[in-house]
């Protein structure tokens, strides 16, 4: 009985001493889902603009059905991409983050190709959607940059004594963050 008694004050007094470590865990949860949230907001205004440009190239220029329907698509495939913020493994980030790359490659060869059409480039929506876009990448570096904040200071706070001794009790788990694209690491080759 003096055994069970023992624990069971020892077990309060470590879990009292700690008792901060549970919420700041919380905290730093909920930071981690709302960094999240901000992503998916800039991905999703993204999203939205393309349409806009989309029909703006068609209007002026008839060009490579091809290269439209590929944007369309690769928006699709991305939109269609839900992580749940109490899921954010690193895999789900990564299918999360493929299926905006493809978005990001295939809008890239629309500037290319749009820049063969010169009543395009002269079209005031078209140049307004095109800084648009610009601003939504920057937006989206930002609330990647951010988020990998956010999800270091979790997942360094659940790992960190006393926190990782409850963290696990308490069903903390480390989450994914973004990284590079394969092939980030080389400059793009620039041709005229």
């Amino acid at each position: 009985m003096k055994k069970l008694i023992f624990s069971l004050v020892a077990f309060i007094t470590v879990a009292s001493l700690s008792s901060c470590g549970y919420n700041s865990s919380v905290t730093k949860d909920e930071k981690v889902k709302a960094q999240w949230g901000e992503v998916e907001n800039q991905y999703q205004r993204r999203s939205d603009l393309i349409p806009n440009l989309v029909n703006s190239v068609k209007g002026a220029a008839n060009f490579e059905k091809e290269t439209l329907t590929q944007v369309i698509e690769a928006r699709a495939k991305a939109t269609s991409i839900q992580v749940d913020p109490n899921k954010l493994t690193p895999e789900n980030i990564q299918k999360f983050q493929g299926a905006q790359g493809e978005i990001s490659q295939a809008l890239g060869r629309l500037m290319v190709v749009s820049e063969r059409y010169p009543e395009l480039k002269a079209n005031q929506n078209f140049l307004e959607l095109q800084a648009q876009l610009e601003g939504t990448e920057n937006r989206i570096t930002v609330a990647r940059k951010d988020f990998n904040e956010a999800v270091q200071d979790y997942n360094t706070n659940i790992r960190t004594f006393p926190n990782n001794l409850f963290a696990g009790m308490f069903g903390f788990q480390q989450k994914g963050s973004f990284a590079a694209e394969a092939g980030a690491n080389k400059a793009p080759k620039v041709e005229f």
